[in-house]
């Protein structure tokens, strides 16, 4: 039963990797969206390149997000840092609250057109769920794991390293998975500013008034976001199943 589960993931990843492959096998499910002579597959560029751009870019912000943020709900989390709790709580939810159009506004001038400004908003709204996932993990290990780690003569280092950070593992990757796949559906509008991204595909669709571009565009994201999540989600179960062991 549990190996039937992963049918509709692998079906979907065959189905993303044949369209990306050869769009235009695909042509007969888009045509009955298209107005006459109107192109049936998105014809101005390589939809794989484009895909893989929007993968490189997510997986990048989301990467950073994952370091900084991680990073400083340790911080706040030792009875050091814990003074600069409402600092680090006001960087991170910076991101949230400012649309990503105005952030991407406000980063042109400084950045220029391309991928930089997408990439800097893609970050800002990356930190909140790694951070607040990182820190409740890391504030909700039982205490008398902690004491009996220190009672057997670890150091603070080294309980932290052995028993803290290895027993908040999965919330922190479920803090990522959330940040990973919000990123995918964000990402698309760095297309605005001229970043890489599948966006390319939904805007060129708004443009000629072509709804089969748009879908197209829609349905990579999606399936991308899909998978991705289905991932890290098969990532959390087993380090929860470890953690549980």
């Amino acid at each position: 039963m549990r190996a039937l589960s992963f049918i509709p993931r692998i079906a979907l990843l065959a189905l993303l990797i044949g369209f990306l492959a050869s769009p235009d096998s695909f042509a007969f499910a888009f045509k009955p969206l298209i107005q006459a002579n109107a192109p049936a597959i998105y014809n101005q560029g390589d939809l794989a390149a484009l895909a893989l751009q929007h993968v490189e870019m997510v997986f990048a912000s989301t990467a950073l997000a994952t370091v900084i943020a991680v990073l400083l709900a340790i911080l706040v989390t030792r009875p050091f840092g814990a003074e600069f709790l409402p600092l680090a709580r006001t960087v991170v939810n910076i991101g949230q609250t400012f649309p990503p159009v105005a952030v991407l506004a406000l980063a042109v001038p400084a950045m220029g057109f391309g991928n930089g400004p997408t990439l800097f908003a893609l970050f800002l709204y990356a930190l909140l769920p790694i951070f607040e996932n990182t820190m409740t993990a890391l504030t909700t290990v039982p205490g008398n794991v902690v004491d009996a780690a220190r009672g057997s003569g670890m150091t603070s280092l080294q309980t932290f390293r052995q028993v803290e950070l290895p027993l908040s593992l999965p919330m922190i990757v479920g803090g990522i998975k959330i940040s990973a796949v919000v990123g995918f559906g964000t990402a698309t509008i760095g297309s605005t500013v001229a970043a890489k991204t599948l966006g390319e595909v939904i805007i060129a669709g708004l443009q000629s008034n072509n709804l089969a571009f748009i879908l197209q565009g829609a349905l990579l994201v999606a399936a991308l976001a899909i998978l991705v999540f289905d991932l890290l989600s098969l990532l959390e179960r087993s380090l929860m199943r470890w953690k549980a062991a």
